[in-house]
């Protein structure tokens, strides 16, 4: 086989994993349900695709079940003489509510203070993309990135704040369309040393207009 027939093949897709097939279909099929239960026709023109789009949209969405933050930090600590403390701000944050699988988005500032070791930065946003893509509370996810820094270089401390707003809130319920959600996690010396914790807020508010 030659030229472009030989490229074809080449560049033919790899067939999904039985599993990951099975259940795009189980997934597919139940939003096929959704789509009937809420009076819609699944047949007519905009629809015919739309649960197959949903079902590889919330595979993608929810991918953070198939990442472990543990082996995606390892290979990526270094050993530095540095203590002085490391913040990574205003990373982009997606991830849906797990009460009404409605999206919740915003900004996590990220802080530590290195003991040795310090962690690649790209790390950092892929650590929170992560725990990010799951279904989430704002206040489990604070708390699973510190922890995972924690256990991942055992530094001084670590701080982690979010500023996220919830379409839960926007979209339905009290749909007040202003209103901001922060939590913070504070581990060691941002939880002990108040001047730490005080430089870290101060360090992720520099420059920043009202709102996020």
């Amino acid at each position: 086989m030659k030229g472009a027939a030989a490229k074809r093949v080449m560049s033919m897709p790899k067939p999904l994993k039985p599993e990951v097939d099975k259940a795009e279909a189980a997934l597919e099929k139940a939003y096929l349900e959704v789509i009937e239960n809420i009076g819609e026709d699944p047949e007519r023109d905009g629809l015919k695709r739309t649960p197959e789009r949903m079902a590889k949209a919330i595979q993608f969405l929810t991918r953070g079940y198939q990442e472990d933050p543990a082996q995606l930090l390892h290979g990526a600590l270094f050993e530095v003489d540095y203590d002085e403390m490391v913040i990574v701000k205003d990373i982009e944050m997606f991830s849906l509510c797990e009460h009404h699988m409605l999206p919740f988005f915003g900004k996590v500032h990220v802080a530590y203070l290195p003991k040795g070791k310090v962690i690649g930065l790209s790390k950092i946003p892929r650590l929170v993309d992560t725990f990010a893509r799951r279904l989430q509370v704002q206040e489990r996810l604070t708390k699973q990135i510190a922890d995972a820094v924690q256990q991942a270089i055992e530094p001084l401390g670590v701080g982690v704040v979010i500023e996220a707003r919830h379409l839960c809130m926007m979209m339905r319920g009290v749909e007040k369309q202003h209103s901001a959600t922060v939590t913070s996690s504070m581990l060691g010396a941002f939880r002990e040393e108040q001047q730490t914790r005080e430089e870290f807020l101060s360090l992720i508010r520099s420059g920043k207009p009202n709102g996020f």
